[in-house]
């Protein structure tokens, strides 16, 4: 999960796509309390908030 406001995944981020170029993804899952809750619940994130920025993002719908 990315947050762009922190400089060290946006440091990690560009050291990734220096090192592995054409090989990264470019869709970018944002930080998402939805997305980290699901999990303690036993649910995927489809079922417990389909609305989710995060869900959306996963699942192309985003953006």
């Amino acid at each position: 999960m990315y947050d762009p406001r922190n400089r060290l995944a946006n440091d990690v981020s560009e050291q990734l796509k220096q090192h592995f170029g054409d090989k990264v993804y470019r869709a970018v899952i944002p930080r998402n309390v939805r997305l980290a809750e699901a999990p303690s619940f036993g649910t995927p994130v489809m079922y417990y908030d389909k609305n989710s920025t995060g869900c959306k993002s996963l699942s192309g719908t985003g953006r």
